[in-house]
This record gives C-alpha cells, sequence and structure tokens, in this order.
C-alpha cells in the first residue's frame, strides 16, 4: 500500500518508494502541508513538524486560537482573504461578488490505478496495478461547491500526479483561477532550473538562487511557448547531475500556464502550478465541474540524472501512448530544407529512390502539397491536393513511395487559415477575430477557433479523407503562430475568459478522435519546433520535433536542457545541410550524425545533390543507427558531468536496462590551445562487469571506466581538417560487455 490514511488524527501519508509526501486536516477544515522528501515511517502524527507559535501583527483563526496563523502554516491548496497573504491556489467569486470561501473538510476515496480524464491528456494506470488514487473531499457549504483534490502515487517511479477539481450544488459561480498544484516548504535555500529561450533555441538552462518575493515562468500565448517550458526544477545549491536533493515539476497541458515560487517573509516557498490566470476565467453553472489538467511532481536526493529518470520511467509507463511507446521510430527524410515549398513529384522521386538506396526508412512531405501553397500567404486549411504538383493526387504519389517500401509522412497544419483560401472564403466567421478590432497576422497566418465543433468536425473530415487516400504512417503536426485577439464569436459575454483553455480542449479533441481512428499513425507534434514541447501533446504525439534550429552545436545545448524534464524518445533530431540554414555555421557531417543520434533519427536536406563521399557517409550512419537504435531511444540516459564550466564540453550517454551496452559522447565546441590530458567518466555501468570500448582491445571493468575514467585522445589532424575538424568535434564511445 503506497496511501496510508489515519482517519483518527485525519492525517494522509503518500508513499512511493523512496519518497514521503504528508499532509492533515486543519484545524479550520482545510488541508496542511506537513513534509515532502526522502521516505520517513509512518506514524498517527507528527508533532514534532506540526507544532504552532503565535506571531504579532499576524491574523488568528479565532480569538480563542490565537497560534492558528494560516500566513505561518504549509497549506496543500490555499484561498485568499481569510490572513493568509501569499499567492492563493484558487479564488473564486459568488454570486454576490464575495472571494471569500470556507472549503472544510467532508471525506476521502481510495482507489486502485488511475483513470484517464475524458477531455485532458492525463496520467493512466489502465491495468490498475502499478498506483493508487486519494481524492479529498472538501465543501464549500454556504456556496453549495465541492472541491476535490486528487493525488496519484506511482509508487515505482517516486512520482506524484495531482490536479483539482470544482463541482457546483448551488448559484452559478465565477473561477478566477484554478491551479492543478501548490506545494509549500519550509525554506527557500534552492536553486531555480528553468528552461527558457524563443523559437530556434528553445529550453535553454537557467540556474538561479530563489530570492525573496515572486519569481515565476509563465506563457499567455495560448500555448506553451518557445519563450518558457512548463518544466522546472528546484535543487539545492550543490546539487548536481549525480548527487543532491530536488523536486521535478511538469504540467500536462499545451495551453496557457503558470508556474510561480513565492518566498515570502519567513524564507518559506510556495509552489503552483496551473493555468495562467491571466486571460483565464470559468463560469461554472448549476451541477457543472471543472477538472484542471494534472501536475507532475517528483523529489530525488540522488541528483538531477536520478530526477530525469525518474520522469522518463513515468511517461514511458503511464504517460505517452503504449503503442508506440516501445516501438522503435523509423529514420526519416524531410524535404523542407532541401526544397522548402518548390516541388512536384517529379522533382521528389529522385529524392524518394536515393532514400531507399541509402536505407532510409521513411519519407516524409513537408508544407506545400496542398491548395495552391506555393509560398506561405495561401491555402492553410485547404487540405487537398495541388493537382499541379500532383498529377495522381496525394494517394498516387504516397503509393509510389510505398511501392518502393518506404513508410510515408504528410506535414498538416491544421489549426490554422489563410485569407487567401476556400475555407475562409466560406467561413470566414471561423477564423479567430475580435469584432471591430484589427486582426494581428503572424507569418502571414491566422488561427482557426478551436473552440467550435464544428471546426473540429470539418477539420476531422479533411484530414481523415487524406489519411484514408495515402495509408498514412506518421503526421507532422505543425502550429507556427501564437493566438492574439482571443475571443469566441460562438461563445456568450460571460465566457469569453473561457476561450483560451476551450481553444486547447478543441486541440485535444481533434487529436483524440484522429489518434483513435487510426491507432497506426505515428504523429509528431511541431510549433515551429519547440513552440509546444510538453507533456499534453505528448500524450497524443509520442514526439516532438526539439526546434526548427537544427545546427548540430545549438542542438547540442537544446538538446541537453530538454532532457532534463524528458526523454530523448520524445525528441526528433535530424541531420541537414551546411552552411546551417538557421546560424549559417558549417559542421562535419560526422558532429551532425552523432548529436542527433540521440533522439528519434532522420535527415532535412537534399541528398541527391551531395557527393558521393558524403552519400556513402549516410549510408554507414543509417546502418549504425538502426543497429544501436533501442539504445539511442530507450536507453536510460545520463548527462556527464565535465571539468569545464564555460560550457565548452559537453558529455551524454546512453545505457540498457541490463548494463551490456552503452554509448556514451562527448562534444567540444572549440578546440582549445595545448589543453591538458582528457578522461571520459561513464555512468551507469554496472562495477562488476567487464567491457570493451569501441575497438580498444584492453577491456575494462565498469568501475575503472565510471571511477578512473577512460582516456581520450585529442584528435587535431592538420592535413585532413574535413575528417578531424579542430572545432565543432563529437567523440563516440561504444561499450559493451564482453565475458
Amino acid at each position: 500500500m503506497s496511501i496510508h490514511v489515519n482517519e483518527a488524527t485525519n492525517l494522509f501519508h503518500l508513499q512511493t518508494a523512496h519518497t514521503s509526501y504528508i499532509f492533515r486536516v486543519l484545524e479550520n477544515g482545510e488541508l496542511g502541508q506537513i513534509y515532502y522528501g526522502d521516505r520517513i515511517p509512518v506514524k498517527a502524527a507528527y508533532p514534532n513538524l506540526t507544532r504552532m507559535e503565535e506571531h504579532d501583527c499576524t491574523n488568528t483563526l479565532s480569538e480563542e486560537q490565537t497560534d492558528f496563523q494560516l500566513e505561518m502554516i504549509k497549506q496543500e491548496y490555499a484561498s485568499f482573504g481569510k490572513g493568509d497573504y501569499r499567492t492563493p491556489a484558487y479564488q473564486i467569486t459568488g454570486p454576490n461578488g464575495s472571494r471569500i470561501t470556507e472549503f472544510d473538510y467532508a471525506g476521502y476515496e481510495l482507489s486502485e490505478g488511475k483513470e484517464r480524464l475524458g477531455d485532458l491528456p492525463a496520467s493512466f494506470d489502465d491495468d490498475h496495478h502499478d498506483s493508487q488514487t486519494l481524492t479529498v473531499k472538501l465543501v464549500d457549504h454556504l456556496l453549495h461547491l465541492e472541491l476535490a483534490l486528487h493525488y496519484t502515487v506511482f509508487e515505482q517511479e517516486d512520482v506524484l500526479v495531482r490536479s483539482a477539481t470544482f463541482t457546483n450544488h448551488g448559484a452559478p459561480v465565477f473561477i478566477n483561477r484554478a491551479m492543478s498544484a501548490q506545494l509549500d516548504l519550509p525554506d527557500a535555500d534552492y536553486d531555480f532550473l528553468q528552461f527558457s529561450g524563443t523559437w530556434s533555441r528553445e529550453r535553454h538552462l537557467y540556474r538561479n538562487h530563489l530570492r525573496p518575493g515572486s519569481q515565476s515562468i509563465e506563457s499567455a500565448r495560448g500555448h506553451s511557448s518557445h519563450q518558457e517550458n512548463p518544466f522546472f526544477i528546484l535543487a539545492r545549491p550543490h546539487t548536481d547531475n549525480n548527487h543532491g536533493a530536488a523536486f521535478g515539476f511538469n504540467f500536462i497541458y499545451s495551453g496557457n500556464f503558470k508556474d510561480e515560487i513565492e518566498v515570502d517573509q519567513f524564507d518559506t516557498t510556495r509552489v503552483l502550478v496551473g493555468i495562467n490566470p491571466l486571460e483565464f476565467g470559468w463560469h461554472l453553472k448549476t451541477d457543472a465541474t471543472f477538472q484542471t489538467p494534472e501536475a507532475v511532481l517528483t523529489y530525488t536526493s540522488d541528483g538531477l540524472n536520478a530526477l530525469s529518470q525518474q520522469l522518463g520511467r513515468f511517461y514511458n509507463h503511464h504517460l505517452l501512448n503504449p503503442r508506440f511507446v516501445k516501438q522503435e521510430r523509423p529514420i526519416l527524410i524531410n524535404n523542407w530544407e532541401a526544397t522548402f515549398m518548390d516541388f512536384t513529384e517529379d522533382k521528389l522521386m529522385p529524392i524518394v529512390k536515393r532514400a531507399k538506396e541509402l536505407g532510409i526508412e521513411m519519407f516524409v512531405l513537408d508544407d506545400g502539397w496542398f491548395g495552391h501553397r506555393d509560398d506561405d500567404h495561401t491555402s492553410l486549411g485547404d487540405w487537398f491536393t495541388d493537382e499541379k504538383k500532383f498529377n495522381h493526387g496525394i494517394g498516387g504519389f504516397a503509393q509510389r513511395v510505398h511501392d518502393l517500401g518506404l513508410k510515408f509522412g504528410l506535414w498538416f497544419e491544421p489549426e490554422m487559415i489563410s485569407l487567401d483560401s476556400q475555407l475562409h472564403t466560406d467561413h470566414p466567421d471561423w477564423m479567430i477575430a475580435t469584432p471591430n478590432r484589427t486582426a494581428t497576422p503572424a507569418r502571414h497566418q491566422f488561427v482557426l477557433d478551436m473552440s467550435r465543433p464544428e471546426v473540429v468536425d470539418y477539420l476531422v473530415a479533411k484530414i481523415s479523407a487524406v489519411i484514408e487516400a495515402t495509408q498514412l504512417d506518421y503526421i507532422k503536426w505543425d502550429m507556427n503562430r501564437s493566438i492574439t485577439e482571443m475571443y469566441g464569436a460562438a461563445l456568450p459575454t460571460d465566457q469569453q475568459l473561457e476561450f483560451a483553455h476551450r481553444y486547447i480542449l478543441g486541440v485535444y479533441q481533434l487529436y483524440a478522435r484522429l489518434t483513435t481512428a487510426y491507432p497506426n499513425v505515428l504523429f509528431e507534434s511541431c510549433a515551429s519546433g519547440g513552440g509546444r514541447f510538453d507533456l499534453g501533446m505528448m500524450y497524443y504525439a509520442p514526439q516532438a520535433w526539439a526546434s526548427d534550429d537544427t545546427d548540430a552545436i545549438e542542438r547540442i545545448k537544446i538538446q541537453d536542457g530538454t532532457s532534463y524534464g524528458y526523454t530523448q524518445n520524445m525528441w526528433g533530431a535530424h541531420v541537414s545541410a551546411v552552411p546551417n540554414d538557421q546560424v549559417a555555421r558549417v559542421t562535419s557531417i560526422d558532429t551532425r550524425a552523432k548529436v542527433a543520434y540521440f533522439g528519434d533519427f532522420g535527415y532535412e536536406l537534399d541528398i541527391t545533390k551531395l557527393s558521393a563521399a558524403e552519400q556513402a557517409t549516410i549510408k554507414e550512419q543509417v546502418a549504425f543507427y538502426k543497429q544501436h537504435r533501442a539504445l539511442f531511444q530507450f536507453g536510460t540516459f545520463y548527462r556527464l558531468e565535465t571539468p569545464d564550466t564555460s560550457a565548452n564540453v559537453y558529455g551524454w550517454e546512453v545505457v540498457n536496462d541490463d548494463q551490456t551496452e552503452a554509448i556514451g559522447a562527448r562534444f567540444q565546441i572549440l578546440n582549445e590551445a595545448n589543453p591538458g590530458y582528457i578522461r571520459y567518466y561513464f555512468k551507469g555501468l554496472a562495477p562488476e562487469k567487464t567491457y570493451q570500448v569501441n575497438d580498444d582491445p584492453e577491456t575494462y571493468s565498469g568501475a575503472e571506466l565510471m571511477n578512473a575514467g577512460y582516456f581520450v585522445a585529442r584528435v587535431m589532424d592538420r592535413t585532413q581538417p574535413e575528417k578531424d575538424p579542430a572545432d565543432f568535434y563529437a567523440h563516440l564511445f561504444v561499450v559493451k560487455a564482453v565475458d
């Protein structure tokens, strides 16, 4: 049993394999946080952790109970207006305009397993073998409003999943904010690790110590955004990849979010995860329910690699589509950087045929195949074949690809509309716009109102027809702009603040209907690269395009940052042409491939224009990746510590489950003048096993490779700069256990 309830003391102790999460019912009927951290024994009460004393100039529960002061108490799901002046988890406006609520504990329910949520992506335990769920019920008797706090314990993964449900049995109320999880910590000695950036440099790691006051990451763009990712970490200052305590937080949601950390005057820390209150409100009618998206919490005292690995196990067992989670992803070639929109069927077929010769497994046709889409000003929403480019329709072209033995993938941008399109001519009201206000374009396109069921129905019909005509294997689902002028033409005035949430619910409905109808189609989400790289998308599309920036050096930084909160089978990583389209950098095809191996591998270049030597190299790379694909995609991932503090050197490693095989990489961005000796320290090997590294005839114990390290030769052959470049160099170490 992972959830222990003491009914005599109204105390709840949630245990995972290595952690304890404890809270209780407070004297005012609400819930108070006691402890979250390394596992401790179950007791009836924890008086040492719940002791209270009176502070001056602080509100009290009553004249009689002066030591009960909400401002001094760690809480589970705090309100505002009763003496706790920190940011609340929720706020409700009642029928008389008051924002004061008084929720009283009304009982709990325990169940085995974890059910999926109807309209939202969510964690799951379909077999009811790996988790327990606790629902704590509270009631505001004046408003006849029920609040249910949901906790699911995934014991072996050391993960907790939290959410909240509001059910109204009284007069209509208005929800001003409804966060998914709150965690109050007893001190503020933490570093805040966030993963921020912008288009083409997403999810770079920033680490700063907490300061007094509020600090947050958020998006109000209608999607989780390139600028901030919903995943973040609170780590003790000394914590590194291999040692130290850290809390990880993620959000199973793709719309506007806010992660807020508040350090108060007593140096305690409040963490809130949920829908961004900006541009959010929900009119909760009589007998209606509002469910928040789920927040994911994890803790470890064993360093950031352990935290990432806990989350990875959780995603692969309880979030990603089981059909694809362990299915090896095909090596693909995408035509975008080879042709952009300037193509015909005859121009594409040589690329397809050459891909087959090189061992590539799937051809993906990107933007430009539909309507009269010769540039980015037209045709979004017109999901029918451009007959000028495909004489026998998109289905005929797909058949030619399939006849060669390749899988076929196709690009869509379902949520968008062009002014120059048949769809806009027929349904101009389907475009998001505010009445009598100027619409704001981005990339010459606008956004469809996904909150309208008829829009979702239209897209299901159009995309389904293409899937069936092409016997499609893969969809790249793009979303290339943020939402402006948020307004739902079909929504009444008092529901306009519901629009952003209803929009993303419509996106989820479209995903759910298509993935249910076509379960064998692999979906990859994309949003101008990494603009919607979040767990909500991953629930439907088990992999995402990490970034539009395909430069190998930029991808090292992006993939390294991404690895803290996600696993390598969740991101697409491709080799593109040089000079690179985003930064004009020239790197060797060897380095480009070694970076891209750590992910769902593919190519983005015109392989028919490469030299014979380059094509031979690609054939070797494809064969190598196929040989080690399962390890690259599903192996346990480690970030390796390096002595280089200027981020000039990065180290990664993947290890299989039985520790018989590992592949490590050392990436050095710029060469150094007269450096010292270099050693590479492996992780995750079995200390007692014997290993061989690459073609080295000597063998080594796992203990030696991890503790003493492996010598790395300094490579700089001035006579062959293309083969052994001074800068942007990648070493790969293939490690195998031997008898």
